[in-house]
């Protein structure tokens, strides 16, 4: 029997070449903490299906995830090599397009009360 894709929100980090990266990344920061540019690409390195993942692809990820605020630099950790490697975390964003991605938004329909529903419908009008 194929396997059953999983019906996600499509939440527009996630689509298109580089969503197979992003998720990692953010998965390996949320299991782990914060970690430096180095530390993230030997982790990415072990999934099975980015094992030839280069370190300037995973550079140029947490760079252009950083511009867009889905993770933040907290700090600095000095490297064996004398330099200073920026260390970064997860950013609330980061955790709520996670959430958002693992959820399916009918199921929520479903289950929700109109309490919820309102306070959930006023939060998304106070942002549009």
């Amino acid at each position: 029997m194929p396997r059953q894709k999983r019906k996600t929100s499509g939440i527009c980090i996630f689509k298109g070449i580089e969503a197979k990266l992003n998720k990692a990344i953010f998965h390996i920061l949320a299991l782990t903490g914060p970690l430096t540019t180095y530390d993230i690409h030997k982790h990415v390195r072990h999934r099975r299906t980015l094992r030839h993942t280069r370190y300037a692809s995973v550079n140029k990820r947490v760079r252009s995830l950083e511009d867009l605020g889905y993770i933040r630099k907290i700090g600095v950790k000095k490297t064996k090599a004398g330099f200073d490697a920026s260390k970064y975390d997860l950013a609330t964003k980061a955790y709520l397009a996670l959430l958002l991605d693992f959820i399916d938004l009918n199921d929520v329909l479903y289950r929700v009360d109109d309490v919820t529903a309102s306070a959930i419908l006023a939060a998304i009008a106070y942002v549009t």
